[in-house]
């Protein structure tokens, strides 16, 4: 699955309007939200797709080695 920013940016949105409704412990706000953005980039960064196109091998059966061709998505 590619990387979705519009659901990033959903999840962030979310955590700042959730800190609004606190109950006033400023402390307990903030690590509140932290912990929302952290899961949030948390979530992006785990849908990342690497497509490998091509680049790399393993001759004669040892260590694998060239160059990496493909991108992220």
């Amino acid at each position: 699955m590619p990387l979705n920013k519009n659901a990033l940016e959903q999840s962030i949105k979310s955590a700042f309007k959730n800190m609004k409704d606190g109950n006033g412990d400023e402390e307990q706000a903030l690590n509140t939200l932290c912990s929302k953005l952290a899961e949030a980039v948390d979530a992006f960064v785990k849908t990342a797709q690497i497509n490998y196109v091509t680049g790399l091998g393993t001759p004669s059966g040892g260590p694998v080695s060239g160059t990496f061709q493909g991108n992220l998505s």
